[in-house]
């Protein structure tokens, strides 16, 4: 699943498109009245958390990549897509196996910017007022909630816990102060150190916790397990990465 720094980069990539006519659009998505784009301008691409959003005159597109999306600009997969965009001058947009449905064009009423982990606005203090009203949510689910972290995954997840020394299921309650402020803080830095390293394809050599099996802190096995409400896929070290609560 595509993390917020991936979607950035995505809008980064697509910012040729602002401004262009769809000329064809086709799919097998069933969400989507496809003809009703043809013809219309893109205003503006943009992304929140793991969402893309397509701003059209009359409405916007959300392609949120679920697990398995993906996509691809001037070129395609072997595969059908989900919604194909096509271009006068021949460029074309690529989604496969993704969700994409209408939302309301109010983007600002429809999102809080302030929670995406990549945006200018993120707001760091509002992240901890967030986690303080919620005691009771475990670290990996926190790291995971999109209304607080808006574009953290389980691959940051999984590294931030492990940057602040922190065990999974401690609870958001039973945090001292230093140790919140400091999970808030690296979810916010190890977000930035993302997109810098998947811009230099070299993300997988930075990790040290997601997928690995010894932890290099205290030479012995990395503990595993689907934890949490979330239920997704936990790599961590119960030597090093204190429990609280």
């Amino acid at each position: 699943m595509p993390e917020g720094p991936s979607l950035v980069i995505l809008r980064e990539e697509t910012t040729a498109f602002v401004g262009k006519e769809i000329v064809r659009a086709s799919g097998n998505t069933k969400t989507v009245d496809l003809p009703s784009l043809e013809g219309q301008r893109i205003v503006s691409l943009r992304s929140w958390g793991k969402h893309f959003l397509i701003e059209l005159p009359h409405t916007v597109l959300r392609i949120h990549f679920m697990l398995f999306g993906s996509y691809r600009i001037n070129e395609r997969k072997d595969k059908p897509a989900r919604m194909a965009l096509a271009f006068a001058d021949g460029g074309e947009l690529n989604f496969y196996a993704c969700s994409v449905k209408h939302i309301e064009p109010d983007l600002d009423a429809a999102y809080d910017w302030d929670a995406d982990i990549m945006s200018p606005t993120w707001d760091a203090a509002k992240a901890r007022k967030k986690l303080r009203a919620a005691p009771a949510m475990l670290a990996c689910d926190a790291l995971l909630d999109q209304a607080i972290f808006a574009g953290v995954g389980n691959i940051i997840k999984n590294e931030v816990l492990f940057r602040v020394r922190l065990h999974p299921l401690s609870t958001i309650g039973a945090l001292p102060a230093p140790k919140l402020r400091a999970l808030v803080e690296q979810a916010h830095q190890y977000s930035v150190d993302f997109l810098e390293w998947k811009k230099q394809y070299v993300l997988k050599q930075h990790w040290l916790a997601h997928r690995k099996s010894t932890c290099q802190r205290c030479d012995i096995a990395f503990s595993k397990g689907h934890l949490g409400l979330s239920k997704r896929r936990a790599f961590y070290c119960e030597r090093c990465q204190k429990r609280y609560g």
